[in-house]
């Protein structure tokens, strides 16, 4: 799996260094947001159509959402505990929640499950994270945001709103047409084949235009502590021995273990910025477990 992991941070290195050579007067946000908005509204929902319309729909799904949520709130748990012990302030305690819970299923977990595994691991990332991840994400993610965030001004918005987006339209679409049993068109699935061939590469290039090591000091400790505990062992821990009393075979719970035991999610910093957490500390806590999972991820896998 080492190998692997290298050809992943060779990709994420060349998005650190356009961040700081910035080609072409391009800097890391501009190039982030182009980069991840195409993912987001073409690559990555024909990846979905893809891989759901023909994918195992069924009770193995509902266990992916047991999985996933489980272990995202035994990591909550654990962090609040944390907070509590070493006396962090609400909104050291908010950003160290969503950095030690949420994991980087899909941005991460998607290019070294298919490069460790196989392409059929598309399917096990997938419905991790549209069937438990981000429904979790935008609703009990939201509530501790802004119950720890200090944008108390701003409006609430119904976290159903947040899943009217294209990877969840494309997903509903997919499982429509799965479970009706309609064959999927030999042309049409090329086309979204080779749309799918962009997701992983431009995953990996936007992570490495998103880490940043700039707030790293040895103050931050009981937070890089708290984290890269909790994210890369103890949670993976969890999900490791719950899955062992599931129904699924030994690849897929593999997979899915590790799909759990990725570093911090990406998408914590834009909740950082919406609801006045600590976006720089974020920033740090997803650089520094990013680069940890390359020590990590290895021993997970070795062990499932």
């Amino acid at each position: 799996m080492t190998p692997i992991l290298l050809q992943m941070a060779l990709i994420i290195a060349c998005g650190s260094v356009w961040r700081t050579l910035q080609p072409a007067g391009l800097n890391a946000q501009q190039t982030r947001i182009v980069t991840t908005s195409v993912v987001y509204y073409l690559f990555l929902p024909a990846m979905v159509l893809e891989v759901l319309w023909r994918a195992d729909i069924g009770l193995q799904s509902l266990q992916y959402t047991l999985l996933g949520i489980a272990s995202t709130a035994f990591g909550i748990f654990c962090s609040w505990l944390c907070s509590r012990l070493f006396k962090f302030s609400a909104v050291q305690t908010g950003t160290v929640l969503l950095a030690a819970s949420f994991a980087n299923v899909t941005f991460l977990g998607l290019p070294v499950l298919e490069q460790t595994f196989g392409a059929w691991t598309r399917s096990v990332v997938i419905q991790i994270d549209l069937f438990a991840i981000a429904p979790f994400l935008y609703t009990f993610g939201i509530m501790l945001s802004r119950h720890y965030g200090s944008a108390e001004h701003e409006r609430p918005k119904s976290p159903v709103a947040f899943l009217n987006t294209p990877p969840f339209w494309a997903a509903f679409i997919a499982v429509m047409l799965n479970l009706n049993h309609v064959p999927i068109p030999p042309w049409f699935a090329a086309v979204l084949q080779k749309l799918s061939a962009a997701v992983i590469p431009l995953m990996l290039f936007s992570l490495g235009l998103a880490l940043s090591w700039q707030a790293v000091h040895l103050k931050q400790l009981p937070f890089v502590l708290t984290t890269v505990l909790i994210k890369l062992l103890l949670l993976p821990l969890f999900a490791y021995q719950l899955a062992a009393h599931l129904d699924l075979a030994p690849d897929y719970r593999a997979a899915a273990v590790m799909d759990l035991a990725m570093p911090s999610m990406l998408m914590g910093v834009v909740f950082c910025d919406r609801y006045h957490l600590d976006s720089g500390l974020y920033a740090m806590l997803v650089s520094v477990t990013t680069a940890l999972s390359l020590l990590t991820l290895p021993f997970w896998y070795q062990l499932l």
